[in-house]
């Protein structure tokens, strides 16, 4: 993958954050490593920018920072500070006071350590049956960022519309196999399908409007909602984390993928439609644990498209946090011009837009998502 930008203090923004993650923070004078504390122990990004291209060396505490300013405290690069003031409905309170964008207290995600050995894989459904809400935007992104942390990962679309191998820059028209003849064809393996992605330690099971058949196919067939689950489990040895973008739908071909898999994973636009629907998908996730998959649990709604300049969006995510608590992650998705580029590169934004606050958000997400796993 090509380098695009220079980072800060001239480190270079490299293909893997996990690469820059831990030359850079070996590297740095000692000043800097310092200075990346706040006097109450939390991480602050000491390399923020002040307007002027020029990096602090240091900061004793939150009240010293900028105001305006909203700092992502795991975040390698300050974000551009006009995008990021769309995070903080209330840029002093989060400083002082550590408060994330869904009005809780964030927690520290620490960076990931690496692996020595890969798999079983957890399998991760990305599901709404509402279009447009950043399903595959977030497959992409999860799927890059665990990766850049040395998790090998396995992105499966699971969409007929075949957003997601677009999204990877892999034109669905052309493809001979796809996710379909795996689901459909017996003595088809896996490794026939398969596609290497550009970015290392992440691979792809493309689709394409052949998969809209297998719903029709799948009905006749004995087991068909764990059609995709006896698919998926000769590859659990070969990876860390398996990612199903789903298609906007609760579907046959959306039950198998929560027959599947061992998590749901909710992106939900912070806007009211998107809110209405959630009530009716975790009434599908319950009925799925209860007849055909016991070990399923949703580990997390996502907040995406959010902007806290309006009421709206502060208004939805309040309102989501308030019914679902601690099922909310403290990552939250805003929204950028970024998003919509790195479709049209064929490329997640933590290649495409390194030091970009969108990358950022989805390398705490993903530090967050292995968080919850580590603590279970």
């Amino acid at each position: 993958m090509p380098v695009r930008d220079q980072g800060p203090a001239g480190f270079e923004a490299v293909g893997s954050v996990a690469v820059r993650t831990f030359a850079a923070h070996q590297s740095r004078p000692q000043i800097l490593r310092t200075a990346h504390q706040s006097m109450d122990g939390h991480h602050v990004n000491a390399m923020a920018g002040d307007g002027s291209g020029a990096p602090h060396s240091q900061f004793a505490d939150y009240d010293e920072l900028p105001d305006g300013h909203f700092y992502d405290p795991d975040a390698e690069y300050e974000p551009d500070p006009e995008y990021a003031a769309t995070l903080a409905p209330d840029a002093a309170r989060q400083r002082r006071e550590r408060v994330g964008p869904t009005g809780r207290p964030l927690p520290y995600f620490p960076i990931p350590g690496p692996v020595t050995s890969h798999g079983p894989a957890t399998i991760i459904a990305m599901c709404n049956q509402k279009g447009g809400v950043g399903k595959t935007t977030s497959t992409i992104n999860l799927g890059a960022a665990l990766a850049e942390y040395g998790r090998r990962v396995l992105l499966v679309d699971f969409d007929p519309q075949g957003a997601l191998s677009v999204g990877l820059g892999v034109n669905p028209m052309e493809l001979d196999l796809t996710v379909y003849n795996l689901l459909m064809e017996r003595g088809m393996a896996a490794d026939e399908v398969l596609l290497k992605t550009a970015v290392p330690n992440m691979d792809l099971l493309p689709s394409n409007i052949d998969l809209s058949a297998a719903e029709v196919q799948l009905v006749s067939e004995v087991a068909r909602e764990s059609t995709l689950q006896r698919a998926l489990k000769p590859l659990l040895p070969d990876y860390d984390y398996i990612v199903i973008d789903c298609q906007p739908s609760l579907g046959l071909l959306t039950v198998n993928a929560l027959t599947a898999a061992h998590k749901v994973i909710v992106p939900l636009e912070c806007e009211f439609f998107a809110l209405r629907g959630v009530a009716l998908l975790t009434e599908t996730i319950e009925k799925v644990q209860e007849r055909l998959n016991p070990e399923l649990e949703l580990d997390g709604i996502l907040a995406t498209m959010y902007d806290s300049r309006t009421v709206h969006s502060r208004e939805v995510l309040a309102r989501v946090v308030e019914a679902f608590d601690d099922h909310v992650y403290h990552t939250v998705i805003g929204r950028t011009v970024r998003f919509p580029e790195t479709t049209v590169a064929g490329e997640p934004i933590t290649t495409y837009a390194s030091n970009s606050v969108g990358a950022a958000a989805y390398r705490q997400l993903a530090r967050e998502v292995l968080a919850r796993c580590h603590a279970e």
